[in-house]
């Protein structure tokens, strides 16, 4: 389903952000995206862009292939 997909996305995010002990404020001024946003992707409520999964990747210094490794 695409809203299980989204949400082990948001998990995927979520568990990255708290490795790096930030804030979702923190990860939005790494990303440039608003806090809200980040809100809404780690809760599965938005579906990004291939751009902005993109950015995440670059943020957290991972490939995409890594971000996308949800289990």
């Amino acid at each position: 389903m695409k809203t299980e997909l989204l949400v082990k996305f948001g998990e995927r995010i979520k568990v990255l952000r708290k490795d790096k002990n930030w804030s979702q404020e923190e990860l939005a001024d790494e990303t440039g995206f608003h806090r809200t946003y980040i809100g809404m992707i780690e809760r599965g409520e938005r579906n990004p862009s291939l751009i902005n999964i993109n950015v995440f990747a670059e943020v957290f210094k991972i490939s995409i292939s890594e971000l996308l490794k949800f289990d």
